[in-house]
C-alpha cells in the first residue's frame, strides 16, 4: 500500500499505547511500518530477490527476521549519540532496548500483512519462493482506512495533550475498526474468487486477481486466467452472486507464441518477468525484426500501453537483414 497508510498504521500503534513502551518507540513504529520498501533503492542489486519491489524485504525472513533488529539497533545508537551530546527527551521515557526491538518487529509485521492484502502481492518466502501471494481486500490506496486511521490519532493526540487518562481509546477503536474492515473486505474477495467456478462446471481458473476500487469498496473487477484466455469480469451488489462469462468476451494472452516466452526471458524483461501474476503479450513481425510487448492483466489489457506496459526488440535474421 501507499507509505502515508504505513505510516498512519504505526503512528495509530503508537498512539494506543504503545508508544509510552520506550523512547524511540512511536519512531520504531513508523518506521518500521516503512522499513521494507528500502527495496525501492536496490533495483541495481544484482541479487534478484533483493532488487525484486515487494519481495525478499517483504518477506518474513527478510522484512519480519532481518530488518527490526537492525532498525532497533539504529535507533539505539542515534539515541546513544543523542545523550552523548546532552539533549533531553520531551517524552520523559527511559530507553529499553527490549520494547524497542518489540516495537521495531511490530510495525515491520506490519508492513507485508498490509501490502499482502492488495492485488500488488508480495513474495512472502523470498528468497526461497518467487510466488506471489494476494489477499485482494484492499485497494492501493484506501481512503476509508486513511480516514478512520487519521481520525483515530487526531482525537487520540488532542485527547493526550488535555491530559485525559484514557486518551489511547481512540486509536484503539481506529485500529479495531480498521481490522475489521481488512478482515470483512477479504471475506468478500474470497467469496468472489469463486464466483467462475461455481456456475460453470468447466471453469477452472488457474490464476485471479481480484481488484477492489479505490472508493466503492464493496465492488469488485475480476480478472482470471484459463487456457491462455484472459477473462474480464465485474461484481456489484444487487447483480447477486451469479457470474456471467458472456459478459465480456475473454482475450487471448499471447503467450502461447514462441517469440513471446522467448522475449519473456530476455535481461530486459527480467524485471518485468519478476513481478508479472497475468503476462499478457502482443507480436509483430517486420522484416529484420520482431517487436514483443506485454503488459499484465492486473493493470491493462492491451500489451505494451500504459505505464506499466513493457516492450522489447528481438533480431529476425532473414535475406537483407
Amino acid at each position: 500500500m501507499d507509505n502515508l497508510t504505513h505510516s498512519l498504521v504505526g503512528w495509530t500503534l503508537g498512539q494506543a499505547g504503545l508508544k509510552t513502551r520506550s523512547r524511540k518507540g512511536l519512531a520504531a513504529l513508523i518506521l518500521g511500518a516503512n522499513a521494507p520498501d528500502i527495496d525501492v533503492f536496490l533495483g541495481w542489486v544484482p541479487w534478484a530477490p533483493l532488487a525484486t519491489h515487494r519481495g525478499f524485504t517483504h518477506s518474513f525472513f527478510g522484512g519480519v527476521l532481518l530488518l527490526p533488529p537492525m532498525l532497533a539497533g539504529l535507533l539505539w545508537l542515534l539515541d546513544r549519540w543523542q545523550l552523548k551530546r546532552g539533549a533531553s527527551f520531551a517524552s520523559g521515557l527511559p530507553m529499553h532496548f527490549g520494547w524497542l526491538l518489540t516495537l521495531s518487529y511490530i510495525g515491520c509485521l506490519t508492513h507485508p500483512l498490509l501490502d499482502w492484502q492488495t492485488s500488488y502481492a508480495i513474495q512472502l518466502f523470498s528468497p526461497f519462493s518467487n510466488r506471489w501471494y494476494h489477499n485482494d481486500a484492499l485497494f492501493i490506496v484506501d481512503p476509508w482506512l486513511l480516514l478512520a486511521l487519521g481520525w483515530g490519532i487526531w482525537l487520540s493526540r488532542r485527547w493526550e495533550r488535555e491530559g485525559r487518562a484514557r486518551w489511547a481509546r481512540p486509536a484503539l477503536a481506529a485500529s479495531a475498526a480498521a481490522l475489521l474492515y481488512i478482515c470483512a473486505n477479504g471475506a468478500l474477495s474470497a467469496q468472489v474468487r469463486h464466483a467462475p467456478i461455481a456456475p460453470e462446471g468447466d471453469a477452472r481458473p488457474d490464476a485471479m486477481v481480484i481488484s477492489p476500487p479505490p472508493v466503492l469498496f464493496w465492488q469488485r473487477s475480476v480478472t482470471w486466467r484459463q487456457d491462455h484466455l484472459i477473462h474480464f469480469d465485474e461484481y456489484a451488489p444487487g447483480a447477486g452472486w451469479i457470474w456471467n462469462p458472456d459478459y465480456r468476451p475473454p482475450v487471448p494472452d499471447g503467450m502461447t507464441d514462441p517469440l513471446a516466452r522467448r522475449a519473456l526471458h530476455t535481461p530486459e524483461m527480467a524485471s518485468f518477468a519478476r513481478w508479472s501474476i497475468l503476462p499478457m503479450a502482443r507480436v509483430t513481425r517486420e522484416r529484420c525484426r520482431v517487436l514483443v510487448a506485454f503488459q499484465d492483466a492486473r493493470f491493462g489489457r492491451r500489451p505494451g500501453e500504459g505505464r506499466l506496459g513493457r516492450s522489447v526488440t528481438l533480431p529476425q535474421p532473414g535475406p537483407g537483414c
